[in-house]
């Protein structure tokens, strides 16, 4: 067990000393995730890269709940490692190593069964439905290992273990990577191959992280057996982790009906939604990375009663998120052209790309400041909150923008405004939220 607690020293340096592993992880993610498109791009062609966009955001709902279960797990872990109540935390990761199995199996059968109706559902365009059904079918192996790598990594956050995470999912990024070579370039086996090899590095990633918490070293060590789960701890990061989840999905969900609209559009500008997706990764990862920090940071210190340094470490969130989304949204836009040009030489897919950027890149500050709000929140285990608020602007008033752009602008900057329209909304309300709770003390105090 890591015993480098987010309750103790320099608030700043607390943060950022558990921060840069997840950024780094993320960092690497999008590294690979980036490979990926510009061997499928250049070794297979702009509409396998559609294939693999019109898949990607049905990948992503279907972990979207887990995702959330995953955040239920560091609030609930990060509560009782801030009590220091090492008890609750071994029957927390058996809980939570029989459930992630169980999950796992439900989501894999779900999505090879019902792949072709998904992205039937999406107006994915006939040129492509055959081969992003492969696709899907196959990435679709990887979701146990993708929800017990997301779950244990949770608990290992919450314990102030940022590292170990980081680690193993460098093994499964560079093995993503060399699969990509082998099964794309070498073998020829377009998407498919791209899957196979997602399939195995996810896989391999969730097998290390499970076998360190199996680690006999390890004060609080996880047993490949399935005694131990207590339904308490089940129905306490489902308080959490459900309402994440639904937010998630409701996200994901919005998405997915974006994509529907950017698919009648037509095959370039698929690809590009794709590419740039992909390359506005470099932004979102690390603000997703430092929400992970914000949720364990709030959570432990919540755990542990200091309220006036949740603030405090909130208030250096937010000023070093912004900073850094500041400047790498402007050094993203300033190269538009030859960052989409990594993943393609296509002119028009590159044109709607830089479209898309220069309609989204200097607003993303919002996003940082929204990320930051919301997992304070969560971190304090007000769930249902964030979720309403999630829901109401990224889903109501994003589908209400998408068809009001769509009246004006009958192209891609239509549907890409209505990301920045959307983040405005959800940071007003939760200013709104956070200055009603602040009035009513329920900031300074622990929140029954």
């Amino acid at each position: 067990m890591e015993e480098n607690r987010l309750t103790e020293g320099s608030v700043s340096q607390s943060i950022l000393r558990f921060l840069i592993p997840i950024l780094i992880s993320s960092l690497i993610q999008q590294c690979y995730s980036v490979v990926d498109l510009i061997i499928i791009g250049r070794y297979v062609g702009a509409e396998a890269t559609a294939a693999v966009g019109a898949s990607a955001l049905i990948v992503t709902c279907m972990i979207g709940f887990f995702n959330g279960m995953a955040i239920g797990t560091n609030v609930v872990a990060a509560h009782e490692f801030g009590r220091e109540d090492n008890d609750a935390l071994k029957s927390i990761i058996q809980t939570v190593w029989i459930s992630g199995i169980g999950g796992g199996i439900v989501v894999m059968a779900l999505g090879l069964t019902f792949a072709p109706l998904f992205l039937s559902w999406m107006n994915t365009p006939d040129r492509i439905l055959q081969m992003a059904v492969n696709y899907l079918r196959i990435y679709m192996l990887s979701m146990p290992g993708i929800i017990l790598f997301n779950l244990s990594s949770g608990i290992l956050r919450a314990t102030s273990d940022s590292k170990h995470p980081m680690m193993f999912q460098t093994v499964g990024g560079l093995l993503n990577i060399i699969g990509d070579i082998i099964f794309i370039i070498y073998l020829n086996k377009g998407v498919e191959g791209a899957a196979f090899s997602s399939f195995l590095s996810q896989s391999i990633a969730a097998g290390l992280t499970l076998f360190y918490l199996h680690g006999r070293k390890r004060k609080i060590r996880l047993n490949f057996t399935f005694n131990g789960f207590q339904l308490k701890y089940l129905k306490r990061i489902m308080i959490f982790g459900i309402p994440s989840g639904i937010q998630a999905m409701v996200i994901t969900f919005s998405n997915i009906m974006l994509q529907s609209q950017i698919n009648q559009f037509g095959i370039h500008v698929i690809a590009a939604f794709t590419d740039y997706f992909r390359i506005e990764m470099a932004i979102y990862l690390p603000i997703l990375a430092l929400g992970q920090a914000v949720i364990s940071f709030v959570g432990q210190n919540y755990g542990a009663g200091q309220f006036l340094r949740i603030r405090k470490g909130m208030k250096f969130s937010i000023l070093w998120g912004v900073g850094m989304t500041v400047c790498m949204s402007m050094l993203l836009l300033f190269n538009g052209s030859l960052v989409m040009l990594l993943f393609t030489e296509n002119t028009k897919v590159i044109f709607y790309g830089c479209q898309i950027m220069r309609v989204t890149m200097p607003f993303y500050f919002l996003y940082v400041i929204y990320e930051c709000l919301n997992c304070e929140l969560r971190g304090r285990g007000m769930a249902n909150l964030p979720m309403a608020i999630t829901v109401f602007s990224f889903c109501v008033v994003r589908i209400s923008a998408l068809y009001l752009m769509l009246m004006k602008w009958q192209d891609v900057r239509g549907v890409a405004a209505i990301y920045p329209i959307s983040w405005s909304a959800a940071v007003i309300l939760l200013l709104m939220i956070k200055s009603i709770l602040n009035k009513k003390g329920m900031l300074s105090s622990a929140v029954k």
